[in-house]
């Protein structure tokens, strides 16, 4: 090690150094510090990411895939802990005989060409190292650093300093390589059982740690409140200790000041002043205590350690905030270990959300395994929890370990309504979707959990933009509202943005907002004639509601005026208490007048535009217009204005009647649906009825009738109704669907056209 730590510092003798596996954030850092001492630097990965990319424009050689020719000529091959041998890079290195170093030795072998300073512990080392290397870096020291994620306020994972002689490290205990390191000054956060895929038991990881603190040359930094730690370090001549109490380094008088952190620091007894911190949660004032105690040991000022991280915001996905509006907050963190989890949920709850939503991500099937009660335990600080599958990492699973494993545990130990959602690509979907005003929902877990996140957290902005256009609060929403409990056929994937104007000028604002950014629109009454695939629908779906649009009122020769979202039952109602006919075929049609409107729905040889005496819609330029019947052409099922424009309110007309009458002709329309139409969930008639005869009796000669996919069957009361039997899914419906048109088509030459509109995509688009 030493003989290449000397080569790695000779500027004159640059090597050639490959990195197998450059794209993982350990790797990359490694990857910069070998640039900034001058070496020729090439890597490989199995894609290219945006980090490779901005790699490549610091100088790095950057191939993909993995290829034996890539570590042609190299000096020194070091590849990531995720290699294997059978790596094309990792065995033509082999078997050319170049030098092979796993990622810490080579990080060794750099942190020992300088005074290392390294930060170690079962979890919170990358906030810390980067906040020990920040306050250094304020404090004048210029030291290097290397840390395990992006850090915004040091402009990088990892930098080489020509200057300074200091270099801050975070040290990886999870495959025992921390036994290898050095250091001049060494930190110890704290030592759980971790990584017990590699390691034995606790016994095992504190000889790693015991190791490590034996090679430490200056002083060793220790968390009094951490038993493990106290116990290994508190005995030794070279340590220095912090805590709440009883330490070297303490910290009282700790305020939460929502989103951040302040604290009083004193030293053996002396108080040397008071910090804020950029960060909020008690587990970070431990941290920056550790920082501080470090700073010290390096002789920093204390008053440029503490403008230090005032200014500190932070790691990327350590309680890293993603949205914050008014009524949300989006928060991400790497958290992955039942004491990682239990601190986060500390400092989510000291924010004092409504409600504390949480999406945990299980890293590594051994970790859910064994700490499968721990995280059922800690996970009860939240209000609500979904539980993804696990993030394997580079394991094998393991038959009956999942999400469902922690979801089970949970329920052993409380009452905190809990989730899996085993597919992560669709769990924002229903995340998103249970959200409330006033929520705090944190996604937890070191694999990709943040994308879950960050979907909800764009789409989030969108939906609080738009209800904004109405403060007064014409428009209500959701996000990835499920359509299936929009439409009468009872299936259906989310819509992503589900808004419900109340009056018309906020529909008009919020069409004019989707169409300016290009987001699609589409508006659903009460789903009646609608079949929505089960990947849901893009965009915006409107359903107006409420207000103006659920207005009905009576006017002077027979004229009843009804807004969009007036249900038919309901106009035929109100027209019958008026003693005005000619509504009744409306009593047994489940849709409201805007769908009417735009399908020209019908029943008993009547259609709606033959009752309809003006219609008030927007139009495409999002102005709102008045147009008389005479000026709207209306075919079977078909009105292509309404297609282009959307319907908001319509006069209709029938003539004064005797309540006997109206009553009579409400009971026809009744009898005949009720001994015609099934009871179970469909979207009324499926087929319009082509020209040889009624689709029902087509169906119904074929042979039809009572055929199925899956839980969708066509009736056996009547052969053009399609109905879920409970449980079905689009997908079944879709399929019976094309069945009987293809039947009908090659047994009598017959096209069938649906009558109900198919929308939507077969999987999500969003």
């Amino acid at each position: 090690m030493n003989e290449l730590s000397q080569r790695l510092m000779d500027p004159t003798l640059p090597l050639r150094v490959h990195l197998i596996g450059v794209a993982g954030s350990g790797m990359s850092g490694l990857a910069l510090l070998l640039m900034g001492m001058g070496h020729r630097v090439s890597g490989s990965d199995r894609v290219t990411t945006a980090e490779t990319e901005r790699m490549q424009r610091e100088g790095l050689m950057f191939s993909s895939p993995h290829t034996a020719e890539a570590v042609k000529d190299a000096d020194l091959v070091v590849y990531s802990s995720a290699i294997r041998p059978e790596n094309p890079s990792y065995a033509a290195a082999s078997a050319a005989g170049i030098p092979l170093l796993r990622r810490a030795e080579c990080l060794a072998a750099i942190l020992h060409t300088r005074k290392g300073v390294l930060v170690s512990g079962t979890h919170g080392k990358t906030t810390t190292s980067s906040m020990t290397a920040h306050v250094l870096r304020e404090a004048g020291l210029q030291p290097s650093h290397y840390v395990g994620a992006e850090i915004p306020i040091l402009g990088s994972n990892a930098k080489w300093s020509q200057d300074g002689e200091y270099m801050v490290a975070e040290g990886d205990e999870s495959d025992g390589t921390l036994a290898i390191y050095r250091p001049e000054h060494a930190v110890i956060l704290n030592i759980e059982a971790e990584h017990l895929d590699f390691y034995r038991d606790l016994d095992h990881i504190r000889e790693v740690f015991t190791k490590m603190a034996n090679q430490t040359r200056g002083s060793l930094v220790y968390c009094a409140e951490d038993p493990v730690a106290r116990e290994l370090c508190s005995k030794r001549a070279n340590t220095i200790s912090y805590g709440w109490s009883d330490a070297d380094f303490t910290a009282s008088d700790v305020r939460d000041l929502r989103g951040s952190s302040a604290f009083t620091v004193t030293k053996r007894g002396k108080v040397l002043g008071d910090i804020e911190l950029g960060i909020p949660g008690r587990h970070n004032v431990l941290n920056a205590l550790a920082a501080i105690a470090l700073a010290d040991a390096c002789g920093a000022e204390f008053s440029l350690v503490a403008r230090a991280l005032a200014a500190f915001a932070g790691a990327k996905r350590r309680f890293e905030t993603r949205y914050l509006s008014a009524n949300f907050r989006i928060v991400d963190d790497y958290g992955h270990h039942p004491s990682e989890l239990a601190a986060t949920l500390q400092t989510a709850r000291s924010l004092n959300p409504k409600r504390l939503v949480v999406l945990f991500q299980p890293h590594r099937y051994t970790r859910t395994q064994a700490l499968a009660d721990d995280f059922g335990k800690v996970l009860q600080a939240a209000d609500l929890v979904f539980i993804s599958d696990v993030y394997a990492a580079s394991e094998t699973p393991i038959p009956g370990v999942s999400g469902q494993t922690l979801v089970d545990a949970m329920a052993r130990h409380g009452k905190v309504p809990a989730k899996f959602l085993p597919r992560l690509d669709k769990a924002h979907h229903v995340v998103g979707n249970a959200l409330q005003p006033g929520d705090l929902l944190i996604t937890l877990g070191a694999g990709n959990v943040h994308e879950a996140g960050s979907r909800i957290a764009r789409d989030l902005k969108t939906l609080e933009e738009i209800k904004a256009l109405a403060p007064s609060g014409g428009i209500d929403g959701k996000l990835y509202e499920p359509m299936g409990r929009h439409t009468t056929l009872l299936v259906g994937g989310p819509a992503q943005f589900w808004l419900e104007p109340h009056d018309f000028e906020s529909m008009a604002a919020m069409v004019a907002y989707c169409r300016e950014r290009g987001i699609p629109v589409r508006v659903v009454g009460r789903g009646s004639n609608l079949l929505v695939r089960d990947g849901g629908i893009r965009g915006a779906v409107i359903h107006p509601s409420g207000g103006a649009f659920s207005e009905v009122s009576v006017g002077a020769n027979g004229e009843i005026t009804a807004g969009a979202g007036v249900r038919l039952k309901k106009l035929a109602s109100v027209a019958a208490a008026a003693g005005i006919g000619g509504f009744e075929w409306m009593e047994g049609i489940p849709g409201n007048v805007g769908g009417a409107l735009r399908m020209n729905a019908g029943a008993m040889g009547i259609e709606t535009f033959d009752q309809v005496r003006r219609v008030t819609f927007l139009d495409e330029d999002g102005t709102i217009r008045t147009r008389e019947r005479d000026a709207v052409i209306a075919h079977y099922r078909n009105v292509p204005e309404l297609r282009r424009n959307f319907a908001l309110q319509a006069v209709f007309f029938g003539e004064p009647d005797t309540p006997e009458n109206i009553q009579s002709r409400w009971n026809e329309s009744r009898g005949k649906r009720k001994s015609s139409q099934p009871v179970m969930a469909s979207a009324g008639c499926t087929f319009k009825n082509p020209q040889e005869m009624p689709a029902g009796k087509l169906i119904d000669t074929l042979g039809l009738k009572g055929s199925n996919r899956g839980k969708a069957a066509v009736s056996d009361v009547h052969g053009n109704f399609i109905v879920n039997q409970g449980g079905a899914t689009a997908s079944d419906l879709l399929q019976l669907i094309d069945s009987i048109r293809s039947t009908a088509r090659n047994e009598r030459g017959i096209e069938l056209e649906t009558e109900v509109k198919i929308i939507g995509d077969d999987e999500a688009q969003f």
